[in-house]
């Protein structure tokens, strides 16, 4: 297996830290996740400030 950090290669069963092979490169992509430099992929009009207002006002009850 190859480490989607440093590119190294390792045997899965010897890492504690898959799918990396060592904590600081899990460490290193933890922090590109914190920095923002990675992200999920949003749809045009998903995550809007204006469907968030329009959830907000929402008077639905949840159950």
């Amino acid at each position: 297996m190859r480490c989607q950090i440093c590119g190294s290669h390792f045997e899965p069963c010897l890492s504690s830290s898959l799918p990396f092979c060592s904590p600081r490169c899990q460490q290193v992509d933890l922090g590109r996740w914190l920095n923002e430099e990675h992200g999920l992929p949003i749809e045009p009009g998903e995550g809007s400030e204006d469907n968030l207002s329009a959830d907000l006002g929402n008077d639905t009850q949840w159950t």
